[in-house]
């Protein structure tokens, strides 16, 4: 290793699969060097395995088990928890604040690894931001659940027919993974959950996928798709084809064609965009996205590194960009940590080469399409394989011990109904007074 006495800086903004896999192929290169710093940046203090989150709506995993602990994960390096909000290339300095935060901590670097992912992309739609779910986050997962725990409760009492049938409606946008997997896991959850509201019935229920092409799951080819289409219409899942969003009000969502959809809980996953910082970089873009080289390399700028979502990296055998998908942002985040230390100690740059391996889907009731090494697998044996290989991923053994214990154990069970409340202190000291004064006041006599 440098032999300088002045340790070297690693600075990695992001802890999704591209930060965290860079930082977890570094400590184990760097694990007898003690000349190299090494500093991870992220919102949340843990790094959360996305292609399970639908499971977490859904009410089959435990919150808490898809999401791993940053300082469990990284024993070497130090880990900042907070937000970015600047990042200046020219100085080599980023500037972070953590969330209580009245002042700015400024962090310096001797190279710098951006893997900052992307936000939702809501295309400029009327009432959209303000009354659609995402699919993006943890909280995203456990507002779902609750939500439509909430409706089940709601509608059981509702008299009024037009309310009781917008209660009973979920309407997801996006035919691709995540909107699939999600209105799969929506449509198991609350077909099975409304047995326990003996004033609804299933006949009630309308849960809607909306999608602007002819084809859900592209990805997968038409055969796939249809097969996945076919499947959730067998079960209850109403397809519009060919429509998209127009705007969305509170209780309304009207489209392309100028019908409307009366709900008040509809989840977007249609679309993403770059993280806005990386639109302040003076850096070379492909919508929105920063360019590499092969290398993964920022052009013009020495030492910057970019992956995963936030990077437009060339693929080789396609002669276009690599796709922001997971399997392509952890191989990436291994190719960046080599070159990172390539750069440290004069070593030769190791090129990124990856041919995607194949694509998997849940669509519910244990079935699923695949599509891996060119094979089409669908049915049981797709979901087998979505799970041992996604089980396969997860970090951590005690995790991967925790899921497979859920699964095993929602065979066996059905699913929770808690409601976790989104209450906050203020609120609750609120209801807690009001609640004390009803109480002094002794009981209520009828009349």
């Amino acid at each position: 290793m440098t032999s300088a006495s002045t340790p070297k800086r690693i600075l990695i903004l992001g802890g999704g699969f591209g930060g965290l896999y860079t930082a977890l192929r570094l400590e184990k290169k760097l694990r007898h060097s003690s000349d190299v710093e090494l500093t991870l940046v992220n919102r949340e203090n843990f790094f959360l395995f996305t292609p399970m989150l639908h499971e977490v709506a859904a009410g089959d995993l435990d919150v808490t088990h898809i999401v791993n602990p940053v300082r469990k994960l990284l024993r070497r390096s130090q880990f900042f928890n907070g937000d970015i909000k600047s990042i200046d290339l020219n100085e080599r300095r980023v500037i972070a604040t953590h969330a209580n935060d009245n002042h700015d901590h400024e962090l310096t670097y001797d190279y710098l690894v951006l893997s900052l992912g992307s936000i939702t992309n809501f295309f400029g739609l009327s009432g959209l931001a303000e009354n659609a779910l995402t699919m993006k986050s943890l909280n995203d997962a456990i507002f779902l659940r609750g939500r439509l725990i909430r409706n089940l409760e709601d509608a059981d009492f509702e008299g009024s027919r037009e309310e009781r049938s917008s209660l009973l409606t979920v309407v997801v946008v996006g035919g691709g993974f995540a909107g699939v997997e999600t209105v799969a896991a929506v449509n198991d959850f609350v077909r099975e959950a409304i047995h326990y509201y003996p004033r609804l019935t299933k006949d009630e229920l309308r849960i809607v996928l909306i999608e602007a092409s002819n084809v859900i799951l592209p990805e997968l080819g038409p055969k796939l798709g249809t097969y996945a289409q076919e499947k959730l219409a067998r079960r209850g899942v109403e397809f519009l084809m060919s429509t998209s969003v127009k705007s969305v009000s509170d209780g309304e969502v009207r489209l392309s064609d100028d019908s409307t959809i009366k709900t008040n809980l509809l989840v977007w996953t249609a679309g993403v965009s770059p993280n806005p910082l990386l639109s302040f970089l003076e850096c070379a873009k492909e919508r929105g996205r920063l360019v590499t080289n092969k290398f993964l390399e920022v052009e013009a700028w020495p030492g910057v590194w970019a992956l995963g979502d936030c990077a437009a990296v060339p693929d080789s055998f396609t002669g276009k960009s690599c796709p922001p998908t997971a399997q392509h942002a952890l191989r990436q985040g291994k190719v960046v940590a080599e070159n990172v230390l390539a750069a440290i100690n004069g070593g030769r740059k190791r090129p990124f080469q990856f041919k995607t391996i194949g694509a998997l889907a849940s669509i519910g009731k244990r079935t699923g399409v695949a599509r891996i090494l060119g094979v089409n697998f669908s049915g049981f044996v797709a979901w087998w394989l979505w799970r041992t290989i996604y089980l396969s991923k997860l970090p951590r053994f005690e995790k991967k011990l925790r899921v497979a214990l859920d699964w095993a154990l929602d065979l066996l069970f059905s699913k929770d109904l808690v409601q976790f409340m989104d209450v906050n202190p203020a609120k609750r000291q609120e209801a807690s007074v009001v609640k004390e004064a009803h109480d002094s006041a002794g009981p209520v006599q009828a009349t």
